[in-house]
């Protein structure tokens, strides 16, 4: 099995991210004209508990997984590694399959517990199989990353997306006829198909890389064995799996605490399902869209400043620190220009939504914040101190749950969004504030300010460019791409004329290098 490098692994992560975006994209704008903003509410309300079954299945073993294997292949102890996998997939499988199961047979009793609007139990119900191919997978990926081999992971998400895609396009148009309920149900087997096309790769990759990998044994007598393999996994999943559960209890309250706060302000069931449609399936994708840069580098900055943290040298904690978060800032500062000034031409051209786009406009400020909260959460683990980063997540979710009852409540969808916008600050701030405390790092205001000029003249030339295209009488579809790619080549030139990128800013190499030196 072929290792990949540090940086080429990264630039892999992030090309399927990139290539799995596009298509997640495609199958939202197809949604969201197909169903609607009241048939995307409720797909968004119909997994409550999926994904805390899915958190409790998985136990946080895929990060444990990938350094357990890591260790083990370094040594050459392939036995080893055969065994982690075992106990993992035995543990994962077996809740997996348990949990799911209650999840069935009390449907009726979730479903009048969290679902504020009873059509999305046909969802619900397509959506739950879903749980234990997502937790399996989980596992593989895990064995696969600490492998190094991320190509099987890039490719299984791909593989995954494209079935997913034409499943859905298939079972949506099949199923609207009977009804939105029906259409999203569908939706949702879509889904549940193309989790198990990527399982399926992962699985016979799995087993064409085993043909002449080592000893073999029995899985029985891997798991006869693996008492001292099964505590490995616990001492390091665990505590992921703590904010993982909060996240997932969060997420299963947090479709109903949207629609009970709009309903406090006076709006009717069917028009909160509608309007949290409009915030969740229309405004939410295009602002988390930038985010898959973020989240690649992410994967790699963990064991980057674990090794640094290990070699007790606190310069290279900064230095990378210090280039995640401006790799964090090049790909947010142009993403919110764009966001902001093209928040209803991008919601009209591409769901004929207009009536999203001042959402999308009053999040897109503030959700800027969100593209450093990756690689700060990544730097907190990386220092080791997942309990932080879980404490910082618990106290974000309380202030945030208050936040969008007390404000959706007096203000309706405005006041959830402002509630919203509260919680990015919060978690983004206390997990900067965290670090700062620990290795005492500090934002350079400098860069920050030459950024924001740099903002401020891309948007001046997009408004322009946009206001000319529309004097020209082009049409949107041809106006708003052109003018946004003028307002980012404006921004590239000014980044480099004020010097914002500074020297070595962008050169990931740095990573590996520093790692092979010490070796």
């Amino acid at each position: 099995m072929q290792k990949q490098s540090f940086v080429r692994g990264t630039f892999i992560l992030t090309a399927a991210s990139f290539v799995t975006r596009i298509l997640g994209f495609v199958s939202g704008i197809f949604l969201a004209r197909s169903l609607g903003a009241e048939g995307i509410g409720l797909l968004m309300m119909a997994h409550p508990l999926v994904p805390l079954v899915i958190t409790l299945t998985e136990l946080g073993l895929p990060v444990a997984i990938s350094k357990l294997v890591a260790e083990a292949d370094v040594k050459g102890d392939k036995l080893k590694e055969k065994r982690i996998l075992a106990v993992s997939l035995a543990i994962t499988g077996t809740l997996s399959v348990i949990l799911t199961l209650l999840a069935l047979l009390g449907s009726k009793y979730i479903a009048a517990l969290f679902l504020t609007d009873q059509r999305a139990y046909y969802a619900m119900l397509a959506i739950t199989p879903i749980a234990p191919i997502v937790a399996i997978s989980a596992v593989l990926k895990g064995y696969f990353r600490g492998k190094q081999h991320m190509v099987s992971i890039a490719l299984s998400d791909v593989f995954e997306n494209i079935a997913n895609l034409l499943c859905m396009l298939a079972l949506v148009q099949l199923l609207l006829p009977y009804g939105i309920e029906y259409a999203a149900a569908g939706a949702m087997v879509g889904a549940v198909v193309g989790e198990g096309v990527g399982l399926l790769y992962l699985f016979t990759k799995y087993k064409w890389n085993q043909r002449n990998d080592g000893p073999r044994q029995k899985a029985s007598e891997h798991l006869r064995n693996g008492k001292r393999t099964f505590a490995e996994l616990m001492r390091m999943g665990l505590p992921t799996t703590g904010l993982g559960f909060v996240h997932s209890i969060y997420s299963a309250f947090q479709p109903m605490l949207i629609t009970k706060s709009l309903a406090l302000f006076g709006l009717g069931t069917a028009m909160a399902t509608k309007q949290y449609g409009l915030l969740v399936g229309y405004a939410f994708p295009l602002l988390v869209f930038p985010s898959f840069i973020t989240h690649s580098l992410t994967t790699a900055l963990i064991p980057a400043v674990s090794e640094a943290m290990a070699n007790r040298n606190g310069m290279d904690v900064h230095r990378r620190m210090d280039q995640a978060m401006r790799i964090a800032l090049f790909v947010g500062a142009p993403a919110t220009v764009i966001l902001y000034i093209w928040a209803t031409p991008l919601t009209t051209l591409l769901y004929n939504a207009p009536e999203a786009g001042p959402l999308l406009r009053l999040l897109a400020p503030i959700f800027f914040l969100h593209y450093f909260e990756a690689p700060l959460h990544a730097v907190l683990l990386g220092l080791g101190r997942a309990g932080t980063t879980m404490w910082n997540y618990v106290a974000m979710v309380i202030m945030k749950a208050a936040a969008i009852y007390f404000l959706g409540s007096q203000f309706g969808l405005t006041g959830v969004v402002l509630g919203m916008n509260f919680g990015i600050c919060f978690i983004t701030m206390l997990n900067f504030f965290s670090i700062s405390s620990l290795i005492g790092f500090y934002l350079d205001l400098r860069r920050i300010v030459k950024v924001a000029i740099c903002m401020a003249a891309m948007a001046f030339a997009g408004n322009y460019a946009y206001a000319y295209a529309h004097h020209l009488g082009m049409p949107e579809l041809w106006g708003t791409p052109a003018s946004i790619g003028i307002a980012v080549c404006v921004f590239l030139a000014a980044l480099l004329l004020t010097n914002s990128f500074g020297r070595n800013a962008l050169r990931f190499g740095g990573f590996g290098r520093a790692a092979s030196l010490r070796k």
